[in-house]
């Protein structure tokens, strides 16, 4: 049945890769109809946006500080802010360019964080053939689903947010419990699912490297195994996302044991934007029928006044972009931070290359956080070390 299913959505999503522009251009149209009478829509001539150009010229591009001012009027429980009525959820991340953000999530954006979830697992059954793992346990290593609530809105860590959606054909093999998901410090709760799971059937584990890093080495202690492969023979299937998983790729076999598969994920609070749909391709199919209407501007050009903004009809391959997205849950022209390279046009295909607050130019030479962790992970190789973390001090030249 995992199959079928899988081939089915999987043919359904290839059908429009050469219609991935035409896509985008519709979504920003139904993005800025519905959203004509919003507050900003009023403050922004939405009226007057019918394509591209229009829009460009009307919205500008914004850091989150640029539109906090409507994020806060909808934090005060005021509806029709950036987006018809109030936001379902606030997605609390610390950022690494504003500090503490609230990311609003909508009705209509929710659905896409699961789905684009779900279609990366169904395009991994359908091009692999394996569906051994779905008969096993689940975890992804996640915040607590525990939601304070804001004037009506209910706010917390993304994955805490998304624990609130596990499918129900899912339930049954999810873990860790409820309980102990809502543990709120991190050593406690590592400790308590490691107590969980240590024997059970774990098939897929999923999560920030970091994360499940911690998890695995508290395995491998408490059970006096030598590796994750002793602990859960079974396991078969990694799920990632959030950094860039080579730097650890070394540290994760030794942990682990085996030769295992993995799939990466592009998760952020402003959106799912892409995941990894091909196990002979590391680069990430882009979400652009997700209700999120994507813009690029080319990194070395960032900093100028009025930089060129491009989307899906003009952009190249093999260049720095930093991301810029405008949703259906109500931001406009956003700055994400994240920088990209496309690797193919058609299917819209991308490596993420890092943070923009990430490159070093102390001689305007753009270098990129993939770059430096590239070289990190060809020189751990070639000494035979492992990386747990590293920092780049922007300030000596080496």
């Amino acid at each position: 049945i995992a199959k079928l299913f899988a081939s089915f959505i999987v043919r359904q999503i290839e059908s429009t890769y050469s219609k991935a522009a035409k896509i985008q251009k519709q979504t920003l149209i139904k993005l800025i109809k519905k959203a004509s009478k919003t507050q900003f829509g009023l403050d922004h001539n939405f009226k007057n946006i019918n394509d591209f150009k229009s829009f460009k010229s009307l919205v500008p591009v914004r850091d989150y500080e640029d539109i906090k001012s409507y994020i806060d009027k909808a934090k005060k429980g005021e509806e029709n802010v950036l987006w018809p009525g109030k936001p379902r959820y606030f997605a609390k991340t610390s950022g690494t360019t504003s500090g503490a953000k609230l990311i609003p999530i909508s009705n209509e954006s929710m659905p896409h964080h699961i789905k684009s979830s779900r279609n990366a697992l169904l395009f991994y059954i359908n091009k692999t053939g394996k569906t051994d793992f779905l008969s096993g346990k689940t975890i992804f290593i996640q915040g607590s689903p525990v939601l304070e609530n804001i004037n009506g809105i209910k706010t917390g860590r993304l994955s805490g947010i998304v624990a609130h959606y596990v499918p129900s054909y899912l339930r049954a093999n999810n873990m860790p419990s409820w309980d102990t998901n809502c543990i709120d410090d991190w050593e406690q709760k590592i400790n308590a699912i490691c107590e969980e799971t240590l024997n059970e059937n774990m098939t897929v584990i999923g999560g920030i490297p970091s994360w499940v890093q911690m998890y695995f080495e508290k395995l491998i202690t408490k059970s006096n195994k030598k590796n994750l492969s002793e602990i859960f023979q079974n396991f078969s299937l990694f799920v990632f996302g959030g950094v860039n998983y080579d730097p650890y790729k070394k540290k994760f076999n030794k942990l682990i044991g085996k030769k295992i598969d993995s799939i990466e994920y592009f998760p952020a609070s402003e959106g799912f934007f892409a995941y990894q749909n091909d196990q002979k391709d590391k680069s990430l199919l882009l979400q652009y029928d997700s209700g999120i209407y994507f813009e690029f501007i080319k990194v070395e050009d960032f900093e100028k006044n009025n930089p060129e903004r491009f989307n899906l009809s003009n952009i190249e391959i093999n260049t720095n972009y930093v991301l810029i997205v405008s949703t259906n849950a109500g931001l406009w022209a956003y700055n994400t931070g994240d920088t990209v390279m496309f690797t193919s046009l058609t299917p819209p295909k991308l490596l993420v290359t890092g943070r923009y607050k990430h490159f070093i130019s102390a001689f305007g030479e753009h270098v990129i956080a993939s770059e430096v962790e590239q070289s990190l992970s060809e020189a751990a190789k070639k000494f035979d070390v492992s990386i747990s973390e590293f920092t780049v001090d922007r300030k000596s030249v080496v």
